[in-house]
């Protein structure tokens, strides 16, 4: 079966083969890459390698049975349950950012599971800025993740170029990550920027933390932490991620004999706290001269203290 392609703007700057395999799921991988050796996938006429780069307008032609082709009616989509309601920090042409609640998931496929990346969808949709009937692969993304039981800041792209950027400055680490936490007891210093190294267990979706890496699966990690205020045992802690691992924050500060107030996992000691106390509460943008990022060059973007700091630290301000 002969199936032509056009490439719209949100699948431009992807690779052949990484569109494919979005754009046919039901498709083997090595099915996909036989079919390009056989030369039954065409770039505007001409034989490719799969590794080259799209750009919009270009054509795919595909020589494959109808049923690898990507057929996903609109009711089915699963953001539709979605409210569409969120607390909205800021918005622009090509960037969403918002507040994640704790206790909400950042992604989730599960039926009767919502989570805020389909709010952000169902938002965009409402809004009529995501049109998925029209795409042949993209969907509004989210370009960083926090746990489920911890609350704070989320960034969503609203474009495929905008993600392409905005992934780009995470993994150059261009961003500055700022959280607030509790943590039930004392940190070793006032404030201090701390290396170790963290391995993660897949299984228990638990990470542990050394000084020293014990094999090649440690990964380094750096923590800087400030603390704002104390109050018996607690200390308010200001902590900027300069790595960004698993539960980074929650294993090195246990690590570190402070661990986070009613952390359920790297805490041993009860509270009365449901979920950790810990915030994603500001990002640092930098300055940028690319018109994706021009709303947000240099800009901080804060959400407001948590509730668990008016609870323990009522006199704290910022």
């Amino acid at each position: 079966m002969l199936h032509t392609v056009t490439i719209q703007q949100n699948d431009s700057g992807q690779r052949v083969d990484k569109f494919l395999l979005k754009f046919m799921p039901n498709m083997p991988k090595n099915m996909l890459y036989k079919l390009i050796r056989k030369k039954d996938i065409r770039l505007n006429s001409a034989r490719c390698q799969g590794t080259e780069f799209l750009k919009e307008g270009d054509v795919l032609t595909i020589y494959a049975k109808e049923e690898f082709f990507k057929v996903q009616p609109h009711s089915n989509i699963h953001f539709m349950q979605a409210s569409g309601k969120l607390k909205i920090l800021h918005e622009d042409k090509h960037f969403l950012i918002v507040y994640k609640p704790s206790g909400v998931v950042a992604h989730s496929q599960e039926k009767g599971i919502i989570s805020l990346l389909d709010e952000v969808q169902k938002y965009l949709y409402q809004k009529g800025e995501y049109r998925p009937q029209e795409e042949q692969t993209f969907a509004p993304a989210l370009c960083n993740r926090i746990d489920r039981n911890t609350e704070g800041i989320l960034i969503a792209a609203k474009n495929a170029a905008a993600l392409r950027m905005m992934n780009e400055l995470i993994r150059e680490r261009q961003i500055q990550k700022n959280y607030i936490a509790i943590t039930s007891s004392h940190l070793p210093e006032h404030s201090a920027t701390c290396t170790a190294f963290l391995k993660k267990d897949e299984k228990q979706n638990q990470v542990f933390v050394s000084d020293k890496p014990l094999d090649k699966n440690w990964k380094l990690i750096q923590t800087r932490y400030e603390v704002l205020a104390q109050n018996g045992n607690l200390q308010l802690v200001r902590i900027t991620l300069l790595t960004g691992r698993t539960h980074q924050i929650r294993a090195h500060l246990a690590h570190l004999g402070a661990p986070l107030l009613g952390d359920p996992k790297y805490n041993t000691t009860k509270s009365h706290e449901e979920n950790q106390c810990l915030c994603a509460w500001e990002l640092q943008f930098p300055e940028s001269e690319n018109p994706i990022l021009s709303a947000l060059s240099g800009n901080t973007i804060r959400t407001d203290l948590p509730d668990f700091v008016e609870r323990y630290f009522p006199h704290f301000t910022v």
